[in-house]
């Protein structure tokens, strides 16, 4: 989280122009809070003081050019006496506070009723915990704000809710051995992550795998898997190796990676042998 030229704390996030959705969105709350501040009669910089931002970004959320952080409009409600209208206002918000790609992935895999992934040298956005996607993506270059870190680590988050559907959709993850092995944020970071994937192992809807590093050549060695199968009998899938790196969604294209997915999985460690494998990484650590 960032701070202001006030030394106030940041009130959230820049909103990307090409997003439609999103400006339409913000804009329209941005004039809903305005309203609420001069109808009762506070000005913008009283206003700041009130919540504990700044007046610039003030303005900047009232514009529509800032997506505010859910407790900017608890601290807005409580400020205007607003007896929890812009409180509300949160669940709006939340439909365009994550950028657009990652809501779209998001909805795909909440529509999902399977999802199969191989991933190759990082674990998997479901399976991550925040420490380890903070450090990811602290370590893109060229670098990151650090609120766009942020953004984009709660927005990974979000997207976990996807275990807490009912019913749940049959998940099936593979990983390389080696991906396992590398300790991502620290000694301490990477122990949570290793907990997690055991705690996630032994969800009845989840099939965990790893590769290990003795096969010598498999099905996966053009890149990562992913395949999203829906209630309606369509799915979608995307491959580093395969047509581009592009999502495809006919029959014949979506054949060839399931074909190269389920021989990956025949390949891997049981779930059993995985659980054991992570047991032992754990047990080094």
């Amino acid at each position: 989280m960032s701070v202001d030229s006030d030394g106030a704390e940041d009130a959230g996030w820049d909103v990307d122009p090409e997003d439609e959705q999103g400006v339409a969105v913000l804009a329209a709350l941005g004039r809903q809070l305005r309203a609420w501040r001069e109808d009762a009669g506070i000005r913008a910089a009283d206003f700041g003081t009130a919540v504990g931002y700044g007046e610039d970004l003030v303005r900047k959320v009232e514009a529509g050019k800032r997506i505010p952080r859910p407790e900017y409009l608890d601290r807005a409600d409580e400020a205007l006496g607003a007896s929890g209208k812009i409180a509300a206002m949160k669940a709006d918000m939340e439909q365009v506070r994550y950028p657009k790609k990652v809501r779209d992935l998001a909805k795909l895999e909440g529509r999902a009723v399977e999802i199969g992934v191989y991933s190759t040298h990082v674990i998997h956005g479901l399976l991550q915990t925040p420490e380890h996607a903070r450090a990811l993506f602290e370590m893109r270059q060229p670098a990151y704000p650090q609120d766009e870190v942020e953004r984009y680590t709660a927005a990974r988050m979000a997207r976990q809710s996807v275990f807490d559907r009912s019913p749940a959709p049959a998940l099936s993850f593979v990983h390389e051995a080696s991906a396992l092995r590398r300790p991502i944020g620290g000694t301490m970071a990477w122990r949570r992550q290793l907990e997690r994937l055991l705690e996630v192992s032994e969800l009845r809807s989840v099939s965990l795998q790893v590769m290990p590093n003795e096969r010598e050549a498999h099905a996966g060695m053009d890149g990562g898997i992913e395949i999203l199968k829906f209630e309606d009998g369509t799915a979608v899938g995307r491959s580093e190796g395969a047509f581009n790196g592009r999502p495809v969604s006919d029959l014949k294209r979506l054949r060839v990676l399931e074909l190269r997915y389920g021989i990956i999985r025949a390949e891997a460690l049981t779930p059993r042998e995985s659980r054991d494998f992570i047991k032992e990484l754990l047990g080094e650590t």
